[in-house]
C-alpha cells in the first residue's frame, strides 16, 4: 500500500514537474505574440493580455518606407532554402560514401569530423571572415549558403551515417546483381529508404540558416541584403527598444515558417533522429 502511494506521489510529481516546464518554456513565446497585436509601441504592459489587440504593427512591417522587412523576408528565404538544398545533398553524399565504402583516410576523416564538431563555431569565423574576404564574397548571400552548407556536414554528418549503417546491405547486393551501379543504387534505392534522415537533415540545416544573428551580421553589410535576424536587431538597436511591439510582430512572421515545417515533418523528423542514433 505504502509503495504503491510513492509511485503515485512520484508520478504526480513528475507531472507537475512536467506541466511547469511546459509553462515556463510557453510564457516567452506566448508574451511575444501577444505583444504583436498590443497597441502603442511600448515594451510595458499592465495586463499579460492586451485590453485591445490591433493588427497595425503586421501592416507595418510590409508598407513602412524606412523598413525593408519584405526583402530582408525573402532575403533569409533564400539563404535558407538553398542552403538546405545543398547541405542535403553534401551531407547525404559524404555520409553514404563513408558507410558503404572502404578507403584510405576513411577512420582518420571520421575522427577528424568528430574532432572538428566538438569545438563550438563562432572560433573560426574570424578565419571565414579573412578567406570569404580574400575571395571576394564578403556582402554576399552566397557566402551565408556555402558556410551554412559545409558546416553542416560537421553537424549531420554521423546521423546521416548512423542512419545508412541501419540499412541493409542485402539490398545493395541484389540491385548490384541485377546489373546497378552506385549511382544507380543510391538514387534509385538509398535516396527512397533515406526520407526520414534526408527530413531531419534538411530541417535542422533550414532551421539554422533562418534564425542565424551572428555570422550573417559579420558578413552582410548592405542594408538591401540583410536578413530578418540581422534587419529585426537594426529596428531595436537604432530606435533604443521604442518598437518593440513591430520587433515582436516581425518575430512572430519569423518563427511561422519554422513552426509548419516542423508541424508538418514532425513524424519523418523524430524516426530520423533516432534512426540515426546508431553510430556503429
Amino acid at each position: 500500500m505504502i509503495a504503491r502511494k510513492s509511485v503515485k506521489f512520484r508520478v504526480m510529481a513528475s507531472y507537475l514537474f512536467l506541466a511547469a516546464v511546459v509553462c515556463w518554456s510557453l510564457y516567452p513565446a506566448a508574451w511575444v505574440v501577444l505583444s504583436s497585436f498590443k497597441p502603442g509601441k511600448s515594451l510595458y504592459s499592465e495586463t499579460f493580455i492586451p485590453k485591445s489587440l490591433t493588427l497595425a504593427h503586421y501592416v507595418e512591417l510590409f508598407q513602412s518606407k524606412s523598413l525593408m522587412f519584405t526583402t530582408w523576408y525573402l532575403n533569409t528565404l533564400e539563404v535558407a532554402v538553398l542552403s538546405m538544398l545543398l547541405s542535403t545533398l553534401l551531407v547525404t553524399i559524404t555520409a553514404y560514401a563513408l558507410s558503404r565504402f572502404r578507403f584510405p583516410w576513411r577512420k582518420a576523416s571520421l575522427t577528424l569530423i568528430l574532432v572538428l564538431g566538438m569545438f563550438p563555431g563562432f572560433m573560426s569565423m574570424v578565419a571565414v571572415y579573412i578567406l570569404l574576404m580574400q575571395l571576394g564574397l564578403l556582402d554576399t548571400h552566397a557566402a551565408l549558403v556555402i558556410v551554412y552548407s559545409f558546416g553542416s556536414i560537421i553537424f549531420n554528418l554521423f546521423v546521416a551515417k548512423g542512419f545508412f549503417d541501419t540499412l541493409p546491405k542485402g539490398i545493395e547486393e541484389a540491385a548490384r546483381i541485377d546489373g546497378a551501379g552506385n549511382f544507380r543504387v543510391f538514387t534509385s534505392i538509398m535516396l527512397p529508404l533515406s526520407k526520414p534522415m534526408l527530413v531531419f537533415v534538411a530541417l535542422t540545416t533550414f532551421t539554422g540558416a533562418w534564425v542565424d544573428f551572428i555570422f550573417a551580421s559579420l558578413v552582410l553589410r548592405s542594408k538591401e541584403k540583410w536578413t530578418v535576424a540581422v534587419g529585426l536587431y537594426d529596428m531595436v538597436n537604432s530606435y533604443q527598444n521604442a518598437y518593440f511591439t513591430l520587433f515582436a510582430a516581425g518575430a512572430v512572421f519569423i518563427a511561422i515558417p519554422i513552426t509548419l515545417l516542423f508541424m508538418y515533418l514532425q513524424r519523418f523528423f523524430v524516426s530520423g533522429l533516432t534512426a540515426g542514433a546508431n553510430k556503429g
